[in-house]
């Protein structure tokens, strides 16, 4: 799941990773809360609650897309027996990565932002730019190997101590 990370990050020593922890999501409603109160437990643990607000932000709507675009139409909404979508937050000494997998072969459609501007009633398509605006970088990467699909991820620059 990691070797895909490489590709468009800055250098990472993914065996340097302080921490790493990741969250199953099956493809129902409460599954954006659940990744927000994971992603909240795993920064206060981490002492990175201050950048709560963004991460967060960001997990919400990577998980959103992972959600509602990535999933086969056929997908049961209240329960599977394998979760289709996995979130993963890891983090080196100055860098914190959120990862989303999910089982689509598609890359994530972007919107250019003269497009928003022009229908800003729009109640959707601001999420990866919103996830462009909060994070420093952010990309995605077929997955190779035994998994099928992609994983989407953002990247956050951590003070140094």
């Amino acid at each position: 799941m990691l070797e895909p990370l490489r590709q468009g990050l800055p250098p990472l020593n993914l065996a340097a990773a302080s921490d790493a922890a990741s969250c199953a999501l099956h493809a129902r409603y409460e599954a954006v809360r659940e990744a927000r109160q994971f992603t909240r437990g795993t920064l206060d643990q981490w002492h990175l609650g201050e950048r709560f607000d963004d991460v967060c932000l960001v997990v919400s709507e990577l998980v959103t897309n992972a959600l509602r675009h990535a999933l086969p139409a056929n997908t049961p909404r209240l329960a599977a027996p394998e979760p289709p979508v996995r979130l993963h937050l890891m983090r080196w000494t100055g860098r914190l990565v959120c990862a989303v997998r999910d089982p689509s072969d598609e890359g994530p459609v972007t919107r250019e932002p003269e497009d928003l501007s022009e229908d800003c009633s729009a109640e959707s398509g601001r999420g990866l730019f919103l996830v462009d605006s909060f994070s420093d970088s952010w990309g995605w990467h077929p997955l190779a190997g035994a998994l099928s699909g992609k994983v989407v991820w953002a990247l956050f620059r951590l003070p140094q101590p």
